[in-house]
């Protein structure tokens, strides 16, 4: 009878082998795979007087630019400029003269709405035609603590230009270990009333304090 069985029970051994070997395969590439995403986060510098001095530009592909704009009260309406660029010239020893330019392209709104969008560029509100760029131009800038900067500058929108301040935070600063380029992130947040610059439209219904959000990374030259 155990020979009728021993087929049975060498197949069953191959089968517990092959299990085994596969999960010893798998635990083994989980290790080596977080191992790896270890070595590869970087050290971040995250005071704002060791940050390495020069000219960055903006990492395209790691930035993203938000607006927020109270509804009746009942929510903020958030949406995205997809076009944007920013430049930085900066150096820890002389921060008070840091400057720092965005050029913002509103032609490329995006709510997840195509045809609201269209309504938002058109005449009655962004008028995109007529206006198709805000800028925004640092005039100075003050360290607050280790991680803060304030920004005062000003901000061109639909042919007006009034004072603003963005408050900015360092993330952190290293070299990327992917790229090899000396990079900084940042998160941003500027807010300003749209009837400063002359867009009264639904307000209050709408509300008139934008806000505008930024997180970015910028790589040095």
């Amino acid at each position: 009878m155990s020979d009728l069985f021993s087929p049975f029970q060498r197949l069953g051994l191959k089968l517990l082998n092959h299990q085994f070997c596969r999960t010893l395969m798998i635990v083994s590439l989980l290790f080596l795979t977080s191992s790896c995403a270890s070595w590869l986060q970087p050290t971040l510098q995250q005071d704002i007087v060791e940050i390495q001095a020069g000219e960055y530009k903006l990492d395209k592909d790691h930035a993203v630019l938000l607006f927020k704009i109270n509804h009746m009260g009942f929510s903020s309406y958030v949406g995205r400029l997809n076009a944007f660029d920013v430049s930085l010239n900066f150096d820890p020893n002389d921060i008070e003269n840091a400057n720092i330019e965005a050029v913002i392209d509103m032609r490329s709104i995006d709510v997840n709405n195509p045809d609201f969008a269209a309504t938002l560029r058109g005449t009655a509100w962004l008028n995109t035609e007529s206006f198709p760029q805000a800028v925004f131009r640092s005039v100075s800038v003050e360290k607050i603590d280790n991680e803060q900067l304030r920004v005062q500058g000003d901000l061109t929108f639909l042919g007006v230009t009034k004072p603003v301040t963005m408050d900015a935070k360092l993330n952190g600063a290293a070299n990327n270990p992917l790229t090899r380029i000396y990079t900084m992130g940042f998160t941003a947040n500027l807010r300003f009333k749209r009837a400063d610059f002359g867009l009264k439209k639904f307000i209050p219904i709408v509300g008139d304090e934008v806000e505008i959000e930024i997180h970015s990374e910028f790589q040095r030259r």
